[in-house]
């Protein structure tokens, strides 16, 4: 983890590298004509360009490497745990709720692992350093480009309040078709016998229409979130150019700083959409969570409820 935080820092420095030298390019080279200055900048560019190719293949196979590790780990965790409970609690949960708690619900938390947590930290820092340089280079730019920041964050509660409970009834739901399925697959020769077929195909589509109902009412949410997102970019964008095109008029602002000022706008912009892709994950993953570590406490809580009774007796 410490390695990937390393190379994602470092690929989000190399980012500010492009407007920086786009700058020097328009207000300086272009003027005096200096066509050794272009091409010097253009090299310094290229090779910017080849260490966050490094960075980002470093970065991707570490936090794989890091997500499919946890993994591991928790599988052999959750499956040593169902072992030590009692008896009972196999009567009360049907075998497919259990198979969906360490496959599926570990697979989603792999996701938080290799594309949120260790990415959405990096987007901070990149965020961090792109927002300090557009403060350096002009804090009345960087206030125009950050105005839409409160609608962001408002929207992004609204989602945040809505998708959970979605995701928390997909995870639900999904353990449902799940345990039905095992029921019947292990005890297809009774559905047979008795001539159930009809009636357990209704009830699979009954089981089946609800997941698809929740996995709808999700997808709605994000149809809104992500379109909003980028609307708000534009704005931001549009208020950028609009600004910086009257700052350039009265002569207090070089063409150069407005073109690297847009650039450094759109990266800025960029970790934030991603940053709202990994909300989106990190939601999936917290309902997931909450099946496996919540069951987890609750079989807890049962055996120590159990020991007490014991030991009054």
């Amino acid at each position: 983890m410490a390695a990937s935080l390393l190379l994602l820092m470092v690929e989000g420095a190399l980012q500010l590298a492009g407007p920086l030298l786009t700058q020097q390019v328009i207000d300086v080279a272009l003027p005096r004509h200096d066509a050794g200055a272009v091409l010097r900048v253009t090299i310094l560019f290229a090779l910017t360009l080849v260490a966050q190719f490094f960075c980002s293949y470093g970065e991707t196979m570490l936090t794989a490497l890091l997500g499919q590790s946890v993994m591991r780990d928790l599988r052999m965790e959750i499956f040593a745990h169902l072992q030590r409970l009692s008896i009972s609690f196999f009567d009360r949960n049907p075998a497919g709720r259990l198979i969906t708690r360490v496959t599926s619900d570990v697979e989603t938390l792999n996701e938080l692992f290799t594309s949120g947590v260790v990415s959405g930290l990096g987007d901070l820092f990149t965020l961090l350093a792109i927002g300090v340089a557009m403060l350096i280079m002009d804090w009345r730019l960087t206030l125009a480009a950050l105005v839409v920041i409160p609608f962001i964050a408002g929207v992004s509660h609204w989602f945040r309040s809505n998708v959970r409970d979605a995701y928390r009834d997909i995870r639900t739901r999904l353990a449902r078709i799940n345990a039905f399925l095992q029921e019947r697959i292990t005890g297809m020769r009774i559905v047979q016998l008795f001539g159930r077929e009809q009636g357990e195909i209704e009830r699979f589509r009954e089981l089946n229409e609800s997941h698809l109902e929740a996995h709808v009412r999700s997808i709605k949410y994000y149809a809104i979130y992500f379109p909003a997102i980028e609307l708000f970019t534009s704005v931001a964008l549009a208020i950028l150019i609009v600004t910086s095109a009257s700052l350039v008029n009265v002569g207090t602002l070089t063409v150069g700083t407005v073109a690297a000022f847009l650039q450094l706008s759109r990266r800025f912009y960029q970790p934030l959409q991603d940053l709202a892709e990994k909300f989106n994950i990190l939601q999936t993953a917290m309902a997931s969570s909450e099946r496996i570590f919540m069951r987890k406490n609750e079989s807890g809580s049962v055996r120590q409820q159990r020991r007490k009774r014991l030991r009054h007796i």
